[in-house]
């Protein structure tokens, strides 16, 4: 178990965290242009990254970043429903067995085949870390696309409300259940495979 880092403007001192707030630094600002907070001009931090967040890290067999989820509780404050309520018909979920996964990260330096290997081991881990902790699941906030791609796994997936225009990109609020049958919904679409986090190179933090 990984302890958070303190990041009242110093660098993070776990390699594990350095490496996975880098690639945050490299996926959501240098790629997708996403206008957030950076620290030392090198890590992707926020508000939300504080002792009550966890996080699952997939690393390499030398501490090397290859895909992440920060994972926060809905009964406490959460991007929905600080940020995105407006993207729910209803009261935004909010429960202490449901945390939202956001900062779903994969190293992009890495090849088509292995992003898709490590997407479906983050995913296994997701699921693997809701039932070994209790979780009846997870919310999210995600373009359409992205959405669609996640609801097609084979999960059960629902929409909180429409899609909507917010400060100029279309997004889409949802809930994930999970429960003893995820598993097998999952891997009837090749997405689920038990242990797979902790095997071919790849290693699982579970951090908070």
């Amino acid at each position: 178990m990984q302890t958070f880092p303190e990041t009242s403007g110093s660098c993070p001192p776990d390699a594990v965290f350095r490496a996975m707030f880098e690639a945050r630094k490299r996926v959501f600002v240098d790629i997708l242009k996403w206008d957030v907070p950076v620290l030392a001009d090198t890590y992707e931090l926020d508000q939300f990254d504080t002792p009550d967040a966890d996080y699952l890290i997939l690393t390499d067999d030398e501490n090397g970043h290859r895909a992440s989820a920060r994972l926060l509780r809905t009964d406490r404050p959460h991007i929905l429903g600080d940020l995105f309520s407006c993207l729910c018909d209803g009261p935004v979920p909010a429960r202490s067995d449901l945390k939202e996964i956001t900062r779903f990260c994969i190293e992009p330096t890495l090849s088509r085949s292995e992003r898709r290997e490590v997407r479906n081991q983050l995913v296994t881990a997701l699921v693997d870390h809701a039932l070994a902790t209790g979780l009846s699941g997870y919310t999210a906030v995600a373009p359409p696309g992205w959405h669609r791609q996640i609801a097609e796994f084979g999960w059960q997936c629902r929409s909180l409300g429409p899609e909507l225009n917010v400060a100029g990109e279309c997004l889409v609020a949802f809930e994930i259940a999970i429960d003893r049958t995820t598993p097998s919904d999952l891997a009837r679409n090749g997405i689920y495979r038990a242990g797979s986090h902790h095997c071919g190179g790849a290693s699982l933090e579970v951090a908070s």
